[in-house]
């Protein structure tokens, strides 16, 4: 099974069972973002959690082993027209200078990993509007010179 077949079953599985991402993260304790990515086919899962997940949604090994096996990590270079998503590229669009200048003022000229790396999305309620929190969190790689 390839990383978009196994994507579609799950998706599908998620459907019938009527579940959320949060609910699934939390009866797996896994974080929900990561088993989002990891469902969706970005993140390899380790060969526990894999099968965990297969079980759980009521899958064979061969899930277990999609969910294992590493992603080659492609998304379509076109900005999408999704809003929500848009929105994302609009922050890094209009910010991304902004947060490369301030990380590296008070980090020295380096880049964040996206692979030592977490992320939560939380709600915060308000009375003028929900609002939505990301936290990014990753760890500092300095440049080398040499």
């Amino acid at each position: 099974m390839d990383k978009a077949t196994m994507t579609e079953a799950i998706i599908a599985r998620k459907i019938e069972k009527e579940l959320t991402w949060e609910q699934m993260g939390s009866d797996l304790g896994m974080s929900p973002v990561w088993l989002t990515s990891a469902c969706l086919g970005m993140n390899s899962a380790p060969a526990e959690k894999a099968a965990a997940i297969a079980e759980y949604l009521g899958f064979d090994q061969s899930m277990a082993t999609a969910l294992e096996a590493y992603p080659t990590k492609i998304w379509d270079q076109a900005v999408p027209t999704d809003p929500l998503i848009y929105r994302l590229y609009e922050i890094v669009g209009v910010y991304g200078d902004t947060l490369k200048e301030v990380i590296q003022e008070k980090f020295g000229d380096g880049i964040m990993s996206a692979i030592d790396f977490s992320m939560e999305v939380d709600k915060i309620e308000d009375p003028k509007g929900d609002r939505v929190l990301l936290t990014l969190n990753g760890k500092f790689l300095p440049y080398k010179s040499w």
